[in-house]
């Protein structure tokens, strides 16, 4: 194997920025980052991408985000391979909602508060349906509970797929932008305060459980 062959593979899996971040999360935030520029990031991104519309409790942005900030150059191609997965796990959730409401469907929407409430979101779906799977898609709620329900209320298909292909483009190109833009500039400060992001991570992921249990 030639060297220019060896530094082209090297130049592959290394992120654009080395981790320095120091202590037991430190450590953990080095490996993320170091994960998010190798080869198996991006498989590991469309996976969970497509199981958290459906039924994943974890939201991609975990894997995005980092591995934006790994490889900005790659921004926009994670982040439209991440929209083109999140909307094929939609169509998944819609059919679980769809076809095993009674057996599947109901019991994952029960965890969120809205078990026996299936009058009021056919309601809320004949109202406002697009508006809903919109805005929901783009928050820290999680968006199986979104698709789930579209399929359970019987939304029209075409106009969900659309519906999703929207909100899930306008929030995975934002975070792509975002750490894309300002993660070599806020890596420094990340490094330093690494334990503070990720309670403010863990924060806004347990508010979107949560914000789904209260907002019916």
């Amino acid at each position: 194997m030639s060297d220019a062959t060896t530094v082209a593979d090297a130049s592959d899996v290394a992120p654009a920025h080395a981790p320095k971040a120091r202590g037991p999360l430190g450590a953990l935030y080095n490996w993320v980052i170091r994960l998010a520029g190798g080869k198996s990031a991006e498989p590991a991104l469309w996976a969970i991408s497509f199981a958290e519309s459906s039924f994943f409790p974890i939201p991609p942005d975990v894997m995005l985000a980092p591995m934006c900030f790994a490889r900005p150059e790659r921004s926009w191609r994670y982040a439209l391979g991440c929209t083109i997965s999140s909307v094929l796990g939609a169509v998944l959730g819609y059919a679980i909602g769809f076809y095993l409401f009674e057996a599947v469907g109901s019991a994952i929407i029960s965890v969120f508060g809205y078990g026996g409430k299936e009058d009021e979101l056919r309601a809320s779906y004949a109202a406002a349906g697009v508006w809903i799977i919109f805005l929901k898609g783009m928050t820290p709620i999680p968006f199986k509970l979104v698709t789930i329900v579209s399929g359970a209320m019987e939304f029209n298909l075409p106009i969900f797929i659309a519906a999703c292909l929207v909100t899930r483009a306008v929030r995975f190109f934002l975070v792509a932008w975002l750490f894309k833009t300002f993660g070599p500039t806020l890596a420094p400060v990340i490094e330093k305060r690494v334990g503070l992001f990720m309670l403010l991570f863990v924060v806004i992921l347990v508010g979107g459980f949560a914000g789904a249990a209260l907002l019916h």
